[in-house]
Formats: C-alpha cells, structure tokens, sequence
C-alpha cells in the first residue's frame, strides 16, 4: 500500500501503526534513533530513508527496500535482513553482528567499521566490490 499522506514517517510509533494497517511505503523516513526492536516490518519500502543509531536489533526486515538507506552507527544485531535489498546503504559503524543477511544486496553499501560478527550469509548474497565476508567473520550457510 502507497503512503498516501506523502510526508514521511517520523516516528517509531507511527510507522508500526501504519505498517500494522497495511502501508508498506515510508520511503525518505526520518527515524534516525528510533527504537524498532524487534519490530516485524517485512516486505516494507523504506528506501532513502534515515534510520541513523536506529535500534532494530532483532527486527524482521526480510525483503524489505533499504536502497540508500542511512544507517550509520544503527543496531541490528540478530536482525532478519534476508532478501533485503541494502544498495548503497551507508552503514558506517553499524552493528550487524549475528544478522541474517541470506541473499541480500549489499552492492555499494559503505561497511567501513560496520561489525558484522557472526552475520549469516550465502551464495545468494551480494557483497560490495573488494569485501571479504571470511575476514568480517561472517558465516556462510549452505542453501
């Protein structure tokens, strides 16, 4: 469903509500250091949008549109982010410890000092030119 409103969604509270009715376009949300722990936003479109030192550790974000996203210094830890689509996703610092990342497109996301500890991934997954998911010590799960 369209965002209808055509202004950004700017707070944790509202996005959930809206997502539980049925929207599932926040492009260009301003939600930099909302708390969505947790929180069940699958297939959502959140792209361009700022979720910088966001909380989402343990969110279900699987398939959802993340291209551009802002996402420096935000906690995903354990965050389902498989299928997500994570284009050119600024996740400078970010933590994506023990995060499901299986078939996911991470093509010209920013990871410098991104931690990804432990972060799940598989052949469908696509990496940045030039990064080495061994050396981030991810785990590669066979299909």
């Amino acid at each position: 469903m369209q965002n209808l409103s055509n202004q950004p969604v700017k707070s944790a509270h509202e996005l959930k509500r809206k997502y539980e009715a049925g929207e599932r376009d926040f492009r260009a949300a301003e939600l930099s250091k909302a708390d969505l722990q947790e929180t069940y936003l699958e297939g959502v479109d959140l792209s361009g949008a700022n979720l910088d030192a966001a909380k989402l550790s343990k969110a279900d974000l699987s398939g959802a549109n993340l291209s551009g996203v802002y996402l420096r210094k935000a906690n995903l830890r354990g965050a389902n982010l498989s299928g997500a689509d994570l284009f050119k996703d600024k996740l400078v610092g970010a933590d994506l410890s023990e995060a499901d990342l299986r078939g996911a497109d991470l093509r010209g996301a920013n990871l410098n000092g991104a931690n990804l500890n432990a972060a799940k991934y598989d052949s469908y997954t696509v990496f940045p030119e030039d990064f080495d998911p061994i050396s981030a010590k991810m785990m590669q799960l066979e299909e």
